[in-house]
């Protein structure tokens, strides 16, 4: 049998996660951080799920859940650890408080280099270990390669995990454990319920708090059109199964009008767009 870590399992893109690879005889490991999240996902999935206590900011938990996943699995590898975990943090660079991106990069960059490091000698950096290799999935973003206004904290730490993946990827190769980088565009999450919530009243005396109210809008609206998060699971599945997985993999609707076209396009030719989309001409404060 199996054996996968997902962080950040109690809902959205990781709770498909632990659905769609306990379906596939895989037992999973999830991190939840609420005893009730544990109780919910155990009695839906049954012995395939393992409930995993800890915050992806806390490493003794993290190295004490590494230690208890080592202990089950005995002297076999871990199939594969899906870092998921996360969070998006918003609002214009010229304004917004540090702090807020700092605890951003503490969650989404620190946070899976830590479970990484835990995790990477039962996934076959110890050779004690029985059976082929593990496999490291980064849950990036397509913010992670393509930044866009007011949503520059959160890309700062997709871009910072994606040089992470990389650097993991070839440093872990004399092991033969593969690193491969997700990078979903709009998933119907509740990651997004969280966003609706976000206040940008903080900003009423930003030049840029007129365009904020009809960017959140337009971001949630968007988001309501994205694809299930089942989708990335399918994907995330593949990364962990196939024989040569690719090392990066986007998730979105329309991958050509919305990804690869825009892929194409010169760096000031997509901020004439952005900027005629979103009101931020010069002088458009105010309007």
């Amino acid at each position: 049998m199996n054996h996968v870590v997902v962080t950040g399992a109690s809902t959205g893109i990781g709770k498909a996660c632990v659905a769609y690879l306990t379906a596939r005889d895989f037992i999973v490991w999830g991190s939840v951080r609420r005893e009730e999240d544990a109780d919910r996902l155990k009695q839906e999935f049954g012995d395939a799920f393992r409930p995993l206590m800890f915050d992806v900011t806390d490493q003794t938990a993290i190295v004490s859940a590494a230690a208890e996943v080592g202990e089950e699995i005995g002297a076999n590898n871990l199939a594969g650890l899906v870092n998921n975990a996360g969070v998006a943090e918003s609002g214009p660079l010229k304004d917004i408080d540090p702090e807020n991106v700092r605890s951003q990069i503490e969650i989404n960059v620190i946070g899976p280099l830590m479970v990484s490091q835990a995790f990477v000698p039962l996934l076959g950096a110890d050779g004690g270990r029985k059976g082929s290799p593990g496999r490291i999935v980064n849950m990036s973003s397509v913010s992670g390669r393509r930044a866009m206004p007011f949503l520059g904290p959160y890309a700062m730490s997709k871009f910072a995990l994606e040089a992470q993946s990389d650097a993991f990827r070839r440093e872990l190769m004399m092991y033969g454990i593969d690193v491969i980088v997700v990078e979903p565009g709009p998933i119907l999450t509740p990651i997004w319920d969280k966003a609706a919530e976000i206040d940008v009243s903080v900003y009423q005396q930003s030049d840029y708090f007129s365009i904020l109210e009809k960017f959140q809008a337009a971001t949630l609206e968007r988001a309501k059109q994205g694809l299930p998060a089942e989708e990335v699971a399918k994907v995330v599945y593949q990364a962990l199964t196939l024989r040569t997985p690719k090392t990066r993999y986007v998730v979105t609707k329309n991958k050509w009008l919305n990804w690869s076209l825009m892929s194409l396009l010169p760096d000031r030719v997509l901020d004439r767009l952005i900027a005629n989309r979103l009101g931020l001409k010069p002088n458009a404060q105010g309007d």
